[in-house]
């Protein structure tokens, strides 16, 4: 299927970038690939072939984007029992990356960072 819209391919370098512009980020190596921390809580992990990465998400609206959109997002077999979902890389643009990687620092800011930084929204709970 082809999209109408060109979309420029991101990488796994784009996810480095954008995940440690946000506040307070630091990356480190865990399973022997890169993995971005707020506060010390890891928020994104970009697995040895960089073709896709993996952030936090909400059960409920996990299996609703897997549901929706089966050739962006999937689940890893290990990760099936957290609220982890991953992300092919290919299927994104700039911005959608933004966004998505914006959503799963949310969730793991502490809310006084949440508060500081209001132009990152608010983190959503269920």
């Amino acid at each position: 299927m082809s999209k109408s819209r060109s979309r420029s391919r991101v990488t796994s370098d784009d996810v480095r970038r954008i995940a440690l512009a946000l506040p307070q980020t630091v990356e480190k190596v865990a399973w022997s690939m890169p993995t971005f921390r707020v506060a010390g809580k890891m928020f994104v992990t970009v697995p040895d072939d960089e073709t896709s990465f993996a952030v936090r998400c909400p059960k409920v609206e996990r299996d609703e984007l897997v549901l929706a959109e089966p050739d962006k997002f999937w689940i890893a077999a290990h990760e099936a029992g957290s609220a982890w979902v991953r992300v092919r890389l290919a299927a994104l643009d700039a911005d959608e990356l933004g966004d998505i990687l914006a959503d799963s620092w949310r969730q793991a800011a502490p809310p006084g960072l949440l508060e500081e930084h209001p132009e990152l929204g608010v983190a959503t709970t269920e």
